[in-house]
């Protein structure tokens, strides 16, 4: 494990992380709107809503929310919602935590898969993904955006 990424906590998003988490969306998803045509749907999601929810988790390191995930048990699979981390902290190995947690949070609740889905033009997701251990499952149209699904297996 990276040493940063030993320094990086995961603790359960409050409505307080709200703000933090929307300037995080918007940083990360920024150099896609170019690419799409309009700005991805986590640049547009109710943060303050999603803090409370109790479905968020945030990822910290020296005092500052530098990444979230968001989560969902949906039947039979845990579905990955969103997972963003500040470009100014990617590296650190943040993203891969979070991924981490949602695969924790799935063998805790039974569930048999990790789910979740990208657009098809963030290159860089679909080849970070793989290299996770999730496989490419199909690809459809949905909310207006043309989205990529994977699938991870828990075990």
């Amino acid at each position: 494990m990276d040493h940063d990424a030993a320094e990086v906590s995961i603790r359960p998003a409050t409505a307080h992380d709200a703000a933090a988490m929307g300037r995080i969306a918007d940083a990360a998803y920024d150099i896609y709107v170019s690419r799409i045509g309009r700005p991805p749907a986590p640049m547009l999601a109710d943060y303050p809503n999603i803090a409370a929810s109790g479905h968020a988790w945030v990822a910290e390191h020296a005092g500052h929310l530098v990444g979230f995930v968001v989560l969902e048990a949906a039947g039979a699979h845990l579905l990955l919602e969103n997972v963003a981390v500040d470009p100014a902290s990617q590296g650190l190995g943040v993203g891969g935590r979070l991924l981490r947690l949602a695969e924790d949070r799935a063998r805790e609740l039974g569930l048999a898969e990790v789910r979740l889905y990208t657009n098809e033009v963030m290159s860089e997701n679909l080849a970070y993904y793989p290299r996770r251990g999730y496989r490419e499952t199909h690809r459809a149209v949905q909310d207006g955006y043309r989205r990529v699904f994977f699938t991870k297996p828990i075990t």
